[in-house]
């Protein structure tokens, strides 16, 4: 358990309500027993989060006797707000309020939802209760190496990456939790669990971007919307939509024209995640 022992000074443990980063809290607890004061789990929720996620991050908070502090963005000083499971957006209300504030969406190339929602969120959280430098530590399995092979951010923080370090793999991860008692209730297809995060986070492949807008209608409508508000009100087309390939009425339109055959047939759809279809 050396991997996870806690390093000096303020530690921010990032638990973004997946399975990685559960077990990762975890690994932490069992290593340190009750974390000490000067560190800070935290969840940073965006509104478009499945309701099994903020329930599973309620969960884990209980089973584990572990506090989770809620945050949430906030378009107005101080620019975030400390929420609960009770008061938690669930309908993209700090997303929409992000999107209004900046006049133009997120995409592949400028990814600006997820350092504003999830970064900077807690990071004015972590300033505001006076920490000044800190180690983040982050759910990155062993088996990502496309995650690990980053620059280290000249910012307040150090990345720390217990889980890499540990060599852990998202079938360590899997064989966890099919001991526990309890799990997030969402779909693992093969390691992937194609609803967490952002429902329609569009870094998803093309594919699971089909099948949630087939199986979830309601909630696909929300992206279709935001899409529609920018319409003719941005510079560029591409800062109007969150696919450069696809728009998300063109999507539901083309899941309505062709049916359930394009789920199960290989090639129907781009099958690759974090903008990496070039077709």
């Amino acid at each position: 358990m050396s991997a996870y022992l806690l390093p000096d000074g303020h530690v921010q443990i990032a638990f973004s309500g997946g399975r990685t980063s559960g077990f990762m809290l975890h690994q932490l607890l069992e290593a340190n027993g009750d974390l000490p004061d000067r560190c800070e789990v935290t969840f940073q929720n965006t509104g478009r989060e499945m309701p099994q996620t903020l329930d599973f991050v309620t969960e884990v908070g209980r089973r584990w006797g572990v506090e989770i502090t809620w945050l949430e963005y906030r378009s107005e000083k101080p620019f975030f707000e400390i929420v609960g499971r009770q008061g938690a957006s669930i309908n993209g209300e700090p997303f929409e309020a992000l999107i209004e504030r900046r006049k133009f969406l997120p995409n592949q190339q400028t990814r600006f939802c997820s350092m504003e929602l999830k970064v900077r969120t807690a990071k004015r959280f972590l300033r505001s209760i006076g920490w000044d430098h800190w180690t983040n530590c982050v759910g990155i399995r062993a088996d990502e190496p496309h995650r690990l092979n980053k620059p280290k951010p000249k910012d307040r923080w150090t990345v720390w990456t217990p889980l890499a370090d540990a060599m852990i793999s998202r079938h360590d991860v899997a064989a966890f939790w099919y001991r526990q008692p309890f799990d997030l209730e969402l779909p693992n297809v093969r390691g992937n669990c194609w609803l967490g995060n952002c429902d329609g986070c569009f870094l998803k492949s093309e594919a699971s971007i089909a099948a949630f807008t087939r199986e979830y209608p309601e909630r696909a409508a929300w992206w279709e919307r935001m899409e529609a508000r920018l319409q003719g009100k941005t510079k560029s087309f591409a800062t109007a939509q969150f696919s450069k390939r696809y728009s998300r009425a063109e999507m539901r339109e083309f899941m309505e024209r062709q049916g359930d055959w394009t789920l199960s047939t290989e090639g129907a759809l781009c099958q690759a995640n974090h903008g990496e279809c070039v077709a």
